[in-house]
């Protein structure tokens, strides 16, 4: 039974492994086009700092400047030219860069922003093979986003929130329509990027686990001694109740998180980045805590509600900060609630019925303790990075030998 346990502990560390230590900050690069008749097409990317001086192993500082740049921008440029294309019918549209560049700050980091237009692209295409890969070789895990910021043929104008394409390492060149209309092009990008937010944020997923690890499983006093202080846990008898009672706390997850998710990016409440980070990490030890010693005795759904409503400030952070707000605010906020909404029930299905499954062993309530226990840990370890602002080794350790081992495993 022990090898059992020790096995899926052994899964639990290789899946913190891949999605790595970057819970819950989005590491997206961006392409911002706009589309004149008669005129090239014209657009900007945004790479981020600390991905450049990861990737391309160069030195900016972390408050860089223009003059900090310059030196590396051939490097940069060259990279992007041969990670990033533009085509319609086998005719490449050159990418010429025009010397326009502007340092962008945002709360999770800073941003280098190149303009450029695409060579002989005045005869405007019905559409474009676009391939952008930028950084996503080297880490599988990132995300390129493609935004329009005007085209007149799909009727946007002064348009910057809303993704029509996005781009990861399963399918990183994509056909980008220039006539047909990219509304609902847009909104089922921002299902999926509320999907993709969740699998990648393991900060909510651990806080999901918290949540999920009693739910079948009940606390209460010996059968045969009522006199006793001592709570133990008992296995729940149906799936019913213990499927219900999971519903409910991950109902007032989800109020929460929507409601502070829509305030944010309205902008009527915001609040420092690095303080919401360092909440949600406390947020899943202190609901591993509530699962050894009860915080809030029969009232669960209190640490649901309540950090859901930080959670939802870091959900914001994905859409707010990298300026994805305007008229189609709407359509974005109920896409990415929508995605966000089927990530979670897609991790409840996968772990409650093997949780309700393993409720009999006598080894589940030390199961749960110890998962409990390292769930704690994890948390501790992203509050002291997070407060601090710090890069601790020990999670950079863990993902490259946890990658290594999903490459020889063929995960990856």
């Amino acid at each position: 039974m022990k090898k059992i346990y020790i096995k899926i502990l052994v899964l639990f560390i290789v899946f913190f492994s891949i999605n790595q230590a970057f819970a819950h900050h989005p590491d997206n690069s961006l392409i911002y086009l706009r589309v004149y008749e008669q005129a090239n097409i014209e657009g900007n990317f945004h790479l981020n700092v600390n991905e450049l001086n990861d990737i391309l192993k160069l030195n900016l500082p972390k408050d860089f400047t223009l003059d900090d740049i310059n030196p590396y921008l051939d490097k940069i440029m060259d990279y992007i030219k041969n990670n990033a294309s533009f085509s319609y019918n086998d005719k490449a549209y050159p990418i010429i860069f025009t010397g326009e560049n502007e340092v962008l700050d945002v709360d999770f980091g800073n941003f280098i922003m190149l303009d450029f237009y695409l060579d002989s692209s005045s005869d405007v295409p019905d559409s474009l093979d676009i391939t952008y890969k930028v950084f996503i070789d080297e880490d599988p895990g990132h995300v390129n986003l493609l935004g329009i910021e005007y085209n007149w043929k799909s009727g946007l104008i002064n348009n910057e929130e809303l993704i029509a394409l996005d781009f990861t390492s399963r399918n990183y060149s994509k056909t980008l329509s220039l006539t047909d209309g990219s509304l609902w092009t847009g909104f089922m990008t921002m299902i999926r990027q509320g999907i993709w937010h969740i699998w990648i944020g393991l900060d909510h997923i651990l806080f999901i686990i918290a949540l999920i690890l009693p739910a079948v499983v009940r606390r209460r006093k010996s059968d045969d001694d009522h006199t006793s202080k001592i709570y133990n846990w008992y296995p729940v008898e149906k799936f019913k109740p213990a499927f219900l009672y999971i519903v409910k706390i991950i109902t007032f997850f989800t109020i929460a998180h929507t409601i502070t998710l829509s305030l944010a990016s309205l902008e009527i409440i915001k609040l420092p980045s690095r303080f919401v980070e360092s909440i949600i990490a406390l947020s899943i030890g202190l609901a591993a805590y509530h699962n050894i010693k009860p915080i809030f005795k029969g009232r669960d759904w209190v640490i649901a509600f309540v950090f859901g409503l930080f959670h939802g400030f870091g959900f914001a952070s994905v859409l707010g900060d990298l300026g994805f707000n305007g008229e189609h605010l709407t359509l974005s906020l109920l896409g990415f609630n929508i995605g966000v909404e089927i990530g979670q029930v897609a991790i409840i299905a996968a772990i409650f019925p093997i949780l309700y499954l393993l409720r009999k062993l006598k080894l589940y309530p030390k199961f749960l303790v110890y998962l409990s226990l390292i769930l704690i840990i994890i948390s501790l370890y992203w509050v002291v990075e997070r407060v601090f602002d710090i890069d601790l080794p020990i999670d950079n350790y863990i993902m490259k030998r946890g990658y290594e081992f999903a490459v020889w495993l063929g995960l990856r």
